[in-house]
């Protein structure tokens, strides 16, 4: 071979070896992020095995989601939940138990790679999955609560309330929601979503939104899937958790079916909405 040719030859060499290189890093790091997004938190088996055995609600899995109805039929109602990061859609089952017995349909979607923002399906793929339910409010858990912020601001129309846990939206395109009513429901002992966090968010978000807490509560009472790194230490039970949740979106629900948090409606202020949910929890 000619000393010309030679010399061609070798950069295209290195080329074809670093390009092998990148390829194969890329393998091993989409490899490392699939492995990554599938140690999930799995739901605590005492806290589903109960809401299994409840006969007030029946728990099922359909077509992407896991779904939890009134025993005695969808009401009309509903609400459509993207866990957190990581988090398997099973852990909320206890979580929202007593909304179900409540007379509420609740779907919570099971997400691509269990990671709610690649989430691309529509909102109706959801609420396809109880055609009884008239009003349908869009909601979730961290990570998840960002992507029901999304939903919420792409479907206005099939959105009539939205529901934050421990969460808040990327940025402030619901701000002037005036017909939107929602609910930012919070822990005083969370160190993920801490309440710092959860005040500057209040921009964000529509101003007779309703900001409510769980007392001595952490980022994981939420759900019921055990300890999360990064967060606080409760001085609540799980269950008075789970109770006071319940409580709260027994309160708001009550008051978006009166119409409150539509622009122009007779529904309460601010203030007074807020006492309305804190007044459920007692």
């Amino acid at each position: 071979m000619a000393r010309e040719e030679r010399g061609r030859v070798r950069p295209l060499r290195v080329l074809g070896i670093a390009g092998a290189v990148l390829a194969g890093v890329l393998v091993i790091a989409v490899a490392a992020f699939v492995i990554w997004a599938n140690a999930t938190y799995a739901a605590q088996p005492d806290a589903l095995g109960d809401v299994e055995q409840d006969d007030r609600v029946v728990l099922a899995e359909r077509d992407g989601a896991v779904v939890l109805t009134p025993a005695s039929g969808a009401g009309e109602q509903g609400l459509v939940f993207f866990a957190g990061a990581k988090v398997e859609p099973e852990a909320y089952a206890a979580t929202f138990r007593e909304t179900a017995a409540q007379g509420r349909t609740v779907v919570i979607v099971q997400s691509f790679l269990n990671l709610p923002l690649l989430e691309t399906r529509p909102l109706s793929e959801f609420t396809d999955l109880a055609p009884e339910v008239d009003a349908w409010a869009v909601g979730g858990h961290s990570m998840g609560g960002v992507q029901a912020c999304r939903v919420a601001d792409a479907e206005p129309e099939a959105v009539d309330a939205l529901v934050l846990f421990a969460s808040y939206c990327a940025d402030d395109a619901l701000a002037q929601r005036d017909d939107l009513a929602v609910l930012s429901l919070s822990a005083t002992n969370d160190g993920l979503a801490t309440p710092e966090k959860i005040e500057a968010s209040r921009d964000d978000l529509p101003k007779g939104a309703v900001f409510a807490t769980i007392e001595g509560g952490v980022h994981a009472q939420f759900g019921a899937y055990g300890e999360q790194s990064g967060d606080g230490t409760p001085t609540v039970s799980n269950e008075r958790a789970r109770d006071e949740i319940a409580a709260a979106l027994d309160g708001f629900f009550a008051l978006a079916s009166n119409g409150d948090g539509d622009e122009g409606g007779d529904g309460a202020e601010g203030g007074d909405r807020e006492e309305a949910v804190a007044g459920a929890r007692r």
